[in-house]
């Protein structure tokens, strides 16, 4: 039969055991929580950063159209 000594030691390790296991889940869970937020914070800053290509494309576009038609080139003077 164990002594008490025994039984207090058994439920002590026991204890840590299901502690280490908390914190690691615990762990396990934030790190996944964190890698899932920068992942979504690199995917709006690629959409900001595209949606601003996209503009800069446009405008430039534009001011060469516009050049264009100043100076006598453009498609409507054809």
């Amino acid at each position: 039969m164990a002594s008490m000594q025994e039984k207090t030691e058994e439920w002590i390790d026991s204890i840590r055991g299901a502690a280490n296991s908390a914190e690691e889940s615990t762990n396990n869970s934030a790190g996944q929580s964190a890698n899932e937020s920068a992942q979504q914070g690199m995917d709006q800053s690629a959409d900001v950063i595209q949606q601003s290509g996209e503009k800069v494309t446009n405008m430039a576009q534009g001011a060469a159209e516009d050049a264009k038609n100043t100076l006598g080139m453009g498609q409507s003077n054809n």
